[in-house]
């Protein structure tokens, strides 16, 4: 996720849009033999599965180049010659060895496809080491444009790093990158000169002087983890920990930030325990009490980096000082810490296989946003809040992006996406009920990856309620449903309009006190002695009054 408001870059926002456009016919962009070799389980992917990286980094900041290795280990599912290896123009490979052999390659762009010997034995564990090197391209924008990040820090010393969601860890090491095989556990070792610090995800397993004046760092990972958010932070940080005692027990705190800015970093930190105690009761236990829970400052803005957050909100509350939602509300706690911090349920411990589907990430960690406020302030500042970010959706492609070519969907994966949630809230009725379905999905898809159907058909198997047509009006097309009425001569009447076929959405309004009405895309009609129907705000829904021209 970029996990950042992307609505802001309304010219980003058009382009991200167009994959949508492309589903559904409006607009549609062509894609490239690049575009389906990178989104899609090709042959040359479909009969390996990883298990393992080992990927070591040594980079140069004053040439801009990496340099490093990753050894991959792989189950055979079926029996295979040919392996596609993702690492993206300009990069290169250098030699691949496989049983103390060189293995031939070729190149077709930005896959690599392996040639082995014979096929190797389907049930086999296998393993490959890839030696890489050159100058990966550069991050213009970060996090919205991916790449490594050379930047300085105030002391004029080197800080580098990398965001690359979307744009793919290819782009720096060589990987199967397609989001529906995570290696099951990671090993991460950067070499950095010994003026520096090198922190990477979960837990730090060796720190060895080289006698060179460069120091090896590697970090290390129990869990599966997204190729996109292994990352290396290289920087002058200093570090302190706490202990968080949560559902599962004590868990680990880490937060590392540049020497000069600790002691800011302490106060705004503490936010860290509240965000820890009301993610945990609504989504369920931090799904890898293992591999620590960190933050980390970096030079852009924040990243869902798993055991590993990305931080660069400034030390200050809101989004860069903003509320997004122009509620008052988001300017209470702290945008980075609080949204980021939630993709590690939604996003890293939830995965979507394609990300098409990145509205699973997105949509349920900006509707963490919304718990939060209501954990911190309650109900009526939650409503406030999301329906506040309303005004910043653009409804102008779907939310549910081309699946095969790596494209994402709308940018309103976050803010309607959120919306969507809220009203899928206020249909079940019944907070303990919707509770447990946000810690069931967490449980049930505990680091697994997973397609859009799957989590809206458990949604509506554990609701009891059947939302496929309420996911389909919000994901898959770009009109809000419309209750349109008319009262006159005692009577209501009612229907559905701006709606796909069969909607058929409970909702709640205000007509002679709070009523729930059954509308579907057909008119009924009921008494009443109502001069007016009022939607409850929590449904993202609007009203045309067929008596008044609206």
């Amino acid at each position: 996720m970029k996990s950042i408001a992307l609505f802001l870059f309304s010219s980003f926002l058009f382009l991200i849009g167009q994959p949508g456009q492309a589903q559904l016919g409006r607009g549609a962009k062509s894609f490239t033999h690049q575009d389906t070799l990178r989104g899609t389980v090709t042959p040359e992917r479909a009969w390996w599965d990883v298990s393992h990286y080992t990927v070591t980094v040594q980079p140069s900041f004053n040439t801009k180049t990496i340099k490093g290795s990753n050894e991959i280990r792989f189950t055979v599912l079926q029996a295979g010659k040919d392996m596609q290896i993702d690492l993206q123009q300009p990069m290169n490979i250098d030699t691949v060895t496989w049983d103390n052999k060189a293995v031939p390659y070729t190149r077709d762009g930005n896959v690599f496809l392996l040639h082995f010997p014979v096929p190797l034995q389907k049930g086999s564990a296998q393993q490959i080491r890839i030696a890489f090197s050159g100058k990966p391209r550069e991050a213009v924008n970060p996090p919205w444009d991916g790449g490594w990040i050379w930047k300085k820090d105030l002391a004029n010393r080197p800080w580098m790093t990398v965001a690359c969601q979307g744009l793919g860890a290819s782009v720096w090491y060589p990987c199967k990158d397609h989001q529906s095989d995570e290696p099951d556990s990671a090993l991460l070792s950067m070499i950095v000169p010994d003026t520096l610090v090198g922190v990477g995800n979960g837990r730090l397993y060796t720190k060895t002087a080289n006698g060179d004046g460069t120091t090896t760092y590697t970090w290390g990972v129990k869990n599966p983890i997204n190729n996109y958010t292994i990352i290396p932070y290289i920087g002058k940080y200093e570090n302190w920990t706490e202990t968080f005692n949560g559902e599962k027990g004590p868990l680990d705190c880490s937060y590392w930030v540049l020497d000069y800015n600790v002691d800011k970093a302490k106060e705004q930190f503490k936010q860290t325990a509240k965000m820890l105690s009301c993610f945990e009761h609504w989504f369920g236990p931090y799904p890898f009490y293992e591999d620590s829970y960190k933050l980390v400052e970096a030079p852009h803005l924040g990243m869902e980096h798993q055991s590993a957050v990305a931080y660069g909100n400034k030390f200050a509350n809101g989004y860069l000082g903003r509320d997004l939602s122009s509620s008052g509300w988001g300017l209470k706690w702290d945008y980075i810490l609080v949204h980021e911090s939630g993709h590690e349920w939604f996003g890293n411990n939830i995965t979507s296989k394609d990300i098409g589907d990145m509205w699973i990430h997105e949509s349920f960690t900006d509707y963490s946003e919304t718990l939060y406020t209501e954990c911190e302030f309650g109900k009526e500042a939650a409503t406030d809040y999301v329906a506040g970010l309303r005004r910043s959706i653009q409804n102008r492609s779907p939310i549910i992006g081309p699946y095969g070519v790596n494209a994402e969907g709308s940018g309103d994966m976050y803010n309607k996406g959120a919306n969507m949630i809220h009203t899928i809230r206020q249909v079940i009725n019944n907070d303990d009920k919707f509770r447990n379905i946000l810690r069931g999905l967490n449980q049930t898809f505990y680091h697994q990856t997973v397609t859009a159907k799957q989590i809206e058909e458990y949604i509506s198997k554990q609701a009891g309620i059947d939302f496929s047509k309420v996911f389909d009006q919000y994901l898959l097309g770009i009109q809000i449903p419309a209750l349109e009425y008319k009262l006159e001569g005692g009577k209501l009447s009612y229907r559905y309009t701006n709606c796909v076929p069969g909607f058929n959405m409970p909702l709640k309004v205000s007509l002679d006190g709070e009523k729930w009405l059954k509308p579907t895309d057909q008119w009924q009609t009921m008494a009443t002695k109502a001069s007016q129907c009022v939607v409850d705000i929590n449904f993202y829904v609007n009203t045309l009054n067929k008596d008044s021209g609206d």
